[in-house]
């Protein structure tokens, strides 16, 4: 059964073009080609990817993360407390009003300590500064090392520039070295990033950042095995053009440097709107749904490797979206923050309210007022 499922999944007409076998991507005469059996290497590689990034976030941007002064916010503990320990371990972390009446009866505390317990838990499970921080400059470092090596791979060639040349002489088109290693490091870099997302800062745009990366992954290892080698060096490097000016972004602001911060954003957007909205759909998109069928039929692969391009590009409509947002925010004077981000609770309300009923606050307790003069 499984020799019969193999068959099937390896059918030449899934793959390659009418007319066209395995037989004619055999390395000859010098000639060396993309095969399947190249991409095992990726998964040790990921390992070691996630290796390197725990040394380089333990002695290169930790150190960083220091000079840049980036600080931690003091939290609030959370009180130990079982039963709603109990309650936010196993129910959940946003108990509804009927439940924190229930866990009040239960506790034998107040309501309004209920939700500042539930309030001050939640914080200890967010991520601190230090992390996003050093995950931010990990992500910083291997995009932008990773856009210049891919502009160094392809913008020697005739294809860079004349989009035609992607499909001329196709499939028999051979690989040459430098897009063997770039291939071979961007699909070993995402199977890490899969690889830690669980314990990676996890923000509201989770979801699609899973499907982003298994998009990812499927893609470039199709176009590994179609050898669309061509096309995916490209699509490869346009991605890596604007990623790592978000990082950057993202680290400034951890630090608190506001205004290079938003600069950085405000070219970031831009970037990302060109390449992720225009030249992506409108050249390259175009490139590998219109050129190939001037050379031979649509077969299976045309129809897949299009169809997983028009799912990365609904989620850069979607992070598109998200990015106009935190503009206008920009534009309107305010403080612009990642959209995605889980952002940090306080008990300021809460206190505020106390200060208006009783006065100021010490710890939670009323100040007494000892401002009146006083008498023999």
């Amino acid at each position: 059964m499984f020799q019969t499922l193999y068959s099937y999944f390896w059918w030449e007409r899934l793959w390659l073009p009418a007319n066209l076998t395995w037989a004619d991507l055999e390395d000859r005469d010098g000639r060396v080609y993309a095969k399947a059996s190249d991409l095992y290497i990726t998964l040790p590689f990921a390992f070691l990817f996630l290796v390197v990034r725990h040394l380089f976030e333990t002695y290169v941007a930790t150190p960083l993360a220091g000079l840049l002064n980036v600080k931690e916010k003091v939290r609030l503990k959370a009180t130990p407390n079982a039963v709603l320990e109990r309650f936010y371990a196993a129910t959940s972390k946003h108990p509804k009003q009927a439940d924190v009446e229930m866990l009040s009866k239960k506790s034998g505390c107040s309501v309004r300590q209920v939700e500042r317990w539930f309030r001050r838990r939640r914080n200890q499970d967010r991520p601190s500064l230090l992390k996003k921080f050093r995950e931010a400059s990990w992500r910083f470092t291997f995009y932008l090392i990773a856009f210049i090596a891919g502009m160094a791979v392809i913008v020697d060639k005739p294809w860079f520039y004349d989009l035609r040349e992607v499909w001329k002489g196709y499939p028999i088109q051979s690989v040459l070295p430098s897009q063997y290693w770039y291939y071979m490091i961007e699909l070993s870099f995402y199977w890490s990033l899969l690889f830690s997302i669980a314990s990676d800062v996890k923000r509201k745009d989770f979801k699609e950042q899973i499907i982003h990366h298994v998009a990812t992954i499927i893609l470039i290892s199709f176009s590994w095995f179609a050898n669309y080698v061509r096309a995916g060096t490209l699509i490869m490097a346009l991605h890596d053009s604007s990623d790592y000016l978000l990082e950057s972004a993202k680290m400034f602001n951890y630090a608190g440097w506001r205004n290079t911060c938003n600069n950085i954003f405000i070219v970031f957007a831009a970037v990302f709107i060109v390449t992720r909205l225009v030249i992506l759909p409108f050249w390259i998109m175009h490139c590998t749904m219109v050129y190939p069928l001037d050379l031979y039929p649509a077969f299976f692969g045309y129809y897949f490797f299009n169809f997983m391009m028009v799912v990365l590009q609904v989620l850069h409509i979607f992070w598109a979206y998200l990015i106009i947002r935190m503009a206008q925010k920009f534009i309107t004077g305010k403080v612009v923050e990642d959209e995605r981000s889980d952002r940090e609770e306080t008990d300021n309300s809460e206190e505020e309210e106390e200060v208006a009923k009783n006065g100021p606050l010490s710890n939670g307790h009323p100040v007494l007022n000892n401002n009146h003069r006083k008498t023999d």
